[in-house]
């Protein structure tokens, strides 16, 4: 597929060293260069599931795509051309360890960006960390993704699910401090990690407070059942961590069969255009999630420059994408984010001292919330680590509310 002229393709075709953490950075006496860069071009790639049980979040690749156009046609980063290759895995994991060969044996990419999924950037991670491949900004909020003692070339970017699952739970026991609590959740490392973060907020609570738990796969046509053996629980709090396609099903199973608890909802299923307008905008009301960008439905941010900026890149080099869409937003934030790594490289473009520059960042990027930073070091690799509360009005928006939390993972 040729998307704008940029290619995007689309086929289901440090170890033992410590990474260098001092900084290179900056344009230094001479470039350097390895694999996949030269003075006029950085090769890099990724895998997206553009088709499989998880293609809703295929829209990333695409803007993501999108945006290297964008940067293309200004003349690139240093008048380097930016040659991104996604790669369908299908959300599978073998097909993941397939493409990420590909990309790092055929491609000779210089480092891998945004790769989507869970159990995707856990099945490559081993071998690209093997073979000493930058992993930047894998979509992935598990803790696990900022373990650089075992996996020094890889980090996340987005705030930890365990993170975000000790906020619910605090605000849970703020509010409703007798709650009974139930919890959906996505049979895997996802799911589990919400699990862990709910319990570990609670304490020596979470057994009196947690009357019920059902998790799905991700492969399954429906969660009736598990909602349905939630709300015979008798539980006044949900805690809903699940992905968008589930969390529209149960949100609508909820209401129809009269179940109407404090339904807190997983962040990385806070659409509107994806999951509350198919769950049904008047059985959403009132759900709570969290966010750390400015939500593009909501009004407040109407005449913002960062969205007007957002919304004339869409306009330009993605017509017909839905402005409100969220997975929409966060490939762009993806690709500005890979864009600052790439910036303060200079002309410094090794594997070495890409990753430490992915570990040394503190910038804004634009459509973060105000006071989000991306903040990294080798002590800290989690770029995103704050959350602010928001709670879906009925109809066409998000209302954030309270201040901004600190979402990192457990001391």
């Amino acid at each position: 597929m040729n998307m704008n002229g940029l290619s995007l393709q689309v086929k289901s075709a440090l170890s033992g060293g410590v990474i260098l953490l001092a900084l290179v950075g900056g344009a230094a006496a001479g470039s350097q260069y390895g694999p996949g860069a030269s003075d006029t071009e950085i090769k890099f790639g990724q895998n997206m599931p553009y088709s499989g049980p998880a293609s809703i979040f295929s829209v990333q690749g695409m803007t993501l795509s999108a945006y290297f156009k964008m940067i293309n046609d200004r003349g690139g980063i240093r008048g380097r051309k930016l040659n991104f290759i996604s790669l369908d895995d299908g959300y599978s994991p073998s097909k993941a360890m397939e493409q990420a060969r590909r990309l790092v044996e055929n491609d000779e990419v210089l480092f891998i960006g945004a790769s989507h999924g869970t159990p995707a950037n856990m099945a490559i991670r081993p071998y690209l960390n093997a073979k000493k491949i930058p992993t930047i900004f894998a979509i992935n909020g598990l803790a696990a993704m900022g373990d650089l003692g075992k996996y020094p070339w890889t980090i996340g970017w987005q705030p930890t699910y365990e993170g975000e699952a000790r906020i619910y739970a605090r605000y849970v026991l703020q509010q409703k401090p007798n709650a009974k609590i139930a919890i959906l959740y996505q049979n895997d490392d996802l799911g589990k990690a919400y699990v862990k973060g709910i319990e570990y907020e609670l304490g020596e609570k979470a057994k009196a407070m947690i009357v019920a738990k059902q998790s799905y796969d991700i492969t399954a046509p429906t969660v009736d059942s598990q909602v349905a053996i939630l709300k015979e629980s008798g539980a006044d709090v949900f805690i809903n961590a699940s992905t968008p396609k589930f969390a529209a099903q149960s949100i609508r199973i909820a209401y129809d069969t009269g179940w109407h608890p404090l339904q807190l909802l997983s962040y990385t299923s806070a659409s509107v255009a994806t999951v509350m307008v198919p769950a049904g905008v008047e059985k959403a009301a009132g759900i709570i999630s969290s966010t750390f960008f400015k939500d593009p439905s909501d009004p407040q941010w109407a005449n913002d420059p960062d969205l007007l900026e957002y919304t004339a890149f869409l306009a330009k080099y993605r017509p017909g994408a839905n402005v409100n869409d969220i997975f929409n937003l966060v490939g762009y934030l993806l690709a500005e984010s890979i864009e600052k790594v790439i910036e303060q490289c200079g002309d410094n473009l090794t594997r070495e001292n890409l990753m430490a520059q992915a570990l040394n960042m503190n910038v804004r990027i634009p459509m973060l919330l105000p006071g989000v930073m991306m903040q990294t070091s080798a002590k800290s690799p989690y770029p995103i680590k704050t959350l602010q509360l928001q709670r879906f009005d009925g109809k066409s928006s998000f209302v954030l509310f309270g201040e901004l939390m600190n979402a990192a993972p457990e001391d």
